[in-house]
């Protein structure tokens, strides 16, 4: 018996077991993006199509293997439409892992002379929320990064602003019109107000969060934009990025994670104390 089986052994090169890791890390990082979402019984179903159409192949069972191999032949379009919000943030994610997000981008800026960022007036958007926090004002502030959100400011009302700590409070002013909804923050300006974002779809978001807190952690998810959430029944802060939220963030603490997000290593300087409450 083991000499049937030592050829099929002996062939096996190294290329073959690092095909096979690399497929099983696919399969991995796929798994984490979809876990807890409703997909992940469509991903499981599809998985086991595929399986089964491949048994029924080595079989040469010709009716199902021809059947399920209609169903295969148009899975990719299916996997596509079904998955639209996963395979983003999976592009994303290797969008900014790899060296186009980093040094390459430096020699972009210098050949085609692209404007970079304005630096964040970090200090306005913290007292403003440390201003709402006090008050129990709820508030949604989405900061973005390269993707601009520009369909999302869509859905609101076009400010084009300074950012300013009078502005921002009276956005969120309870009776302001612009009050529901997120401000979209772009190059250090405030480019939307009474912006409708994605809902989380993660089925162990806890029941204690309401639609501002789901909706930082929608648009973080499909994007590489941070999320300020001031909650309107406790005051606390929260902050949400790549579909994870901190809650309980002091203002000290938020001028440093906006400080370390936004500014330049060069270029970022220690915190300065919160204003006095």
């Amino acid at each position: 018996m083991p000499e049937i089986f030592l050829p099929a052994i002996i062939q096996i090169r190294l290329l073959d077991i690092l095909d096979i890791v690399l497929v099983a890390m696919l399969l991995y990082q796929l798994y984490l993006l979809i876990k807890g979402t409703g997909t992940i019984n469509i991903f499981l179903g599809i998985l086991s199509v595929y399986l089964v159409w491949w048994l029924v192949r080595i079989f040469e069972m010709e009716l199902l293997t021809a059947i399920l191999g209609q169903f295969i032949s148009v899975g990719v379009l299916a996997l596509i439409i079904v998955f639209q919000p996963e395979i983003r943030k999976f592009l994303l994610i290797i969008g900014k892992r790899t060296f186009v997000s980093k040094g390459s981008r430096s020699i972009f800026k210098g050949v085609w002379q692209i404007e970079t960022q304005k630096e964040l007036n970090i200090p306005a958007i913290v007292n403003a929320l440390e201003s709402l926090s006090e008050q129990k004002t709820g508030a949604l502030i989405v900061i973005t990064h390269q993707s601009e959100l520009e369909s999302f400011a869509e859905t609101g009302q076009r400010i084009d602003a300074v950012i300013s700590e009078q502005l921002i409070g009276s956005i969120f002013y309870k009776n302001s019109p612009l009050h529901d909804g997120a401000v979209i923050i772009t190059n250090n300006r405030i480019k939307a107000a009474r912006c409708v974002l994605p809902i989380s779809e993660l089925r162990k978001v806890p029941a204690t969060f309401g639609l501002r807190h789901r909706a930082a952690l929608g648009i973080t998810e499909q994007s590489d934009a941070v999320a300020l959430v001031v909650s309107e029944q406790t005051g606390k802060i929260s902050w949400s990025k790549a579909g994870e939220i901190k809650r309980n963030i002091k203002p000290l603490q938020l001028k440093e994670l906006l400080a370390k997000e936004f500014l330049a290593e060069s270029d970022a300087e220690a915190p300065s104390k919160s204003k006095a409450s």
